[in-house]
């Protein structure tokens, strides 16, 4: 198959037009939650750390992903993502009742819940994508799927601020729980056949090691997972030095925003590119290409001058999707449907939860050694973890997912 664009082709197919659309409309109902929760805390005890902790709150339960992924294998996922977005819904609307700080517990709650059932709906997105969506696609799929987030993230924070300042947190809520309303409906009406899934004896504690060792096995998944472990490690700690950065640039802190919106841009266009660049490299190679290019946008940061920040932005924006992308386009061309909930969970895990130690750990490095050399130090290692991922040796499988979709959902 040709590198042609194929995303109007995504578009254009019924399901797989919906299951973005859903994706997109869900996704900025999180965002501008996202945003909101810290903001309503803030309000409410004038406290940072109280603030931070509603994005500890919701992304805690990604380190339960391996145990949380068995239950899209246990159910059929279009229904269960029916009664998942109803079940958000309803229970953001409860926040409507919280206007005090003695209440504030109940913030906590919902977010933590919210993350579980995020981390169970988005393992469940995935495994009906890859079930649903021809596997040719797959990899447009994905790629689109990262520049209407990279838009969301964009559009939804002001949205939410501004409506956060209108009607306070209870309006924010409110907004949340119709797009997870909305993307119910979107799910209805998808007309996708699923078998009944087999009834198994312990199919958390039995389910959870099989989804672990189908990745640990697979040659392809297990050197692409855990190089995307390190290569978010190392953008956790680049994402703490930003301010550093624009310090030293002499701007306002207002200036990071300037920076994350170029490194927007840079997702958007690696996003509408992927397809036809996974079809061509393979996922092994795009994502090793991601990271080289993501190393020298963190290196790049480290030159005190605007157009150089920029153009790091550019490149950290472009290289950083290419390992998201690549590791879920393998995980869904590599894993038998049966297994694809629990695996991509536990791939969620291994990527994401390296992001959380890496921001943790740069919070406190920003305040003990130069922001420069810190920026130099990671793009050596981002660049090391690229040439070890392309040094790894190429198996037939890899270039058969390359060029074709025949193994794409076996299952």
């Amino acid at each position: 198959m040709t590198t042609r664009w194929t995303a109007v082709r995504v578009l254009r197919d019924r399901t797989a037009g919906r299951c973005l659309t859903a994706m997109v409309v869900s996704g900025f109902g999180t965002s501008a939650l996202w945003l909101a929760s810290g903001v309503w805390v803030k309000d409410l005890t004038g406290s940072d750390g109280l603030a931070a902790l509603c994005l500890l709150a919701m992304w805690a339960p990604t380190l339960a992903g391996p145990v949380l992924g068995t239950l899209p294998d246990r159910y059929r996922r279009r229904p269960l993502l029916i009664v998942l977005s109803l079940f958000m819904a309803v229970l953001l609307l409860t926040l409507c009742a919280m206007d005090t700080r003695e209440e504030l517990w109940l913030l906590y709650v919902v977010l933590f819940v919210y993350g579980a059932a995020g981390t169970v709906h988005d393992a469940a997105e995935s495994a009906l994508v890859a079930g649903a969506v021809d596997g040719s696609l797959l990899g447009d799929f994905n790629g689109l799927r990262m520049t209407a987030g990279e838009g969301m993230k964009l559009l939804a924070p002001p949205a939410g601020a501004g409506l956060y300042t209108a009607y306070g947190g209870p309006g924010v809520a409110l907004l949340d729980a119709a797009s997870f309303l909305a993307a119910a409906l979107l799910y209805v009406s998808l007309r996708v056949r699923e078998e009944r899934p087999t009834p198994r004896r312990c199919v958390v504690r039995g389910g959870t090691r099989e989804g672990v060792r189908h990745l640990w096995a697979d040659p392809v998944l297990r050197p692409l997972v855990l190089a995307g472990g390190a290569t978010m490690l190392c953008a956790g700690v680049n994402g703490a030095l930003v301010y550093a950065v624009v310090e030293g640039l002499g701007h306002s802190p207002a200036y990071a925003g300037v920076l994350y919106a170029v490194q927007g841009a840079g997702s958007v266009a690696v996003g509408l590119l992927s397809g036809p660049a996974l079809r061509r490299l393979g996922v092994r190679r795009f994502a090793a290409y991601g990271i080289a290019v993501l190393a020298g946008g963190v290196a790049l940061r480290a030159v005190p001058y605007d157009g150089s920040a920029w153009a790091g932005s550019v490149a950290i924006g472009a290289g950083l999707p290419a390992v998201l992308i690549a590791a879920l386009t393998g995980v869904q061309r590599r894993t038998p449907g049966p297994l694809l909930g629990r695996v991509t969970a536990t791939a969620d895990t291994l990527v994401f939860s390296p992001n959380v130690l890496g921001l943790a750990a740069g919070a406190v490095l920003v305040e003990l050694i130069d922001h420069r050399v810190q920026l130099v130090a990671l793009g050596a290692a981002l660049g090391v973890t690229a040439a070890m991922l392309l040094g790894q040796r190429p198996t037939s499988a890899d270039r058969t997912a390359a060029r074709s979709a025949s193994d794409a959902s076996p299952a």
